[in-house]
């Protein structure tokens, strides 16, 4: 008697349906393994930082060339920057004279466009890492002296203003320089804008670059005392 097994193979068409859907199994898994892997890695480095809340801290340490900031979050001007750890650069505001981290940013409407010209009220730094670059004392002493006029002028008490050359590439330019406090700064001239001056002085690894208008110059005492006093406070501790 012949006996009919109750199983019979698979018809070849049959298995040729089959066998495609059987590799999109790893294809798949795969796929939502390395998802996650993504999601748990955007998680860990995905910046915590909020604009309010009890548990965000005011300042972030941040490493500069090496040099350890304790910045005021609100003053970093860029949220890419708004993170703790090593950054190649990094750009802040201050108010102008206290000194204190701006609340937030300044926009401009169609309704305040008009009066969007106003004075400045803020001193602008910039930290970034120098890689032994030529120091600003350097610059200043052997770098600028061949494109300065012969003529000085002493526009405030203790303030001597020396013109750059018109044929240099400063020539739209003055260098300003004091002692007592020690100022050093090289001035755009006001034109269809103010005029802008830049100051900057190296902390370890890292150059600080502070630009504020150049009509605060008329108190340059508080201006150079206000540098000072930034330097000191975004220090971190000392290794």
């Amino acid at each position: 008697m012949t006996v009919f097994s109750a199983t019979s193979p698979r018809s070849p068409k049959a298995s040729a349906r089959t066998r495609p859907r059987a590799h999109l199994v790893p294809l798949a898994l795969t796929g939502v393994f390395a998802a996650g892997a993504v999601a748990l890695v955007a998680y860990l480095l995905w910046p915590t930082w909020s604009p309010g809340g009890a548990d965000v801290p005011d300042k972030l340490p941040v490493s500069v060339g090496g040099t350890l900031f304790n910045l005021p979050i609100s003053a970093i001007r860029m949220k890419i920057q708004r993170h703790s750890g090593p950054q190649e650069r990094i750009d802040l505001d201050f108010l102008y004279p206290s000194l204190d981290a701006p609340s937030g940013p300044t926009h401009v409407t169609a309704d305040t466009v008009d009066t969007a010209m106003q004075p400045i009220d803020r001193i602008f730094l910039s930290i970034a890492a120098h890689h032994d670059a030529l120091s600003p004392e350097q610059r200043t002493a052997t770098i600028y002296p061949h494109y300065l006029d012969q003529s000085v002028t002493t526009p405030a008490d203790g303030l001597t203003m020396r013109p750059f050359r018109s044929d240099t590439p400063y020539g739209s330019e003055d260098l300003y320089s004091a002692t007592s406090p020690a100022l050093t700064a090289r001035c755009t001239r006001d034109a269809a804008t103010p005029g802008m001056c830049l100051s900057e002085r190296r902390v370890d690894g890292a150059d600080l670059t502070f630009r504020f208008p150049r009509s605060w110059l008329s108190q340059w005492r508080d201006v150079a005392n206000a540098m000072d006093k930034l330097t000191v406070q975004l220090r971190g501790p000392k290794a």
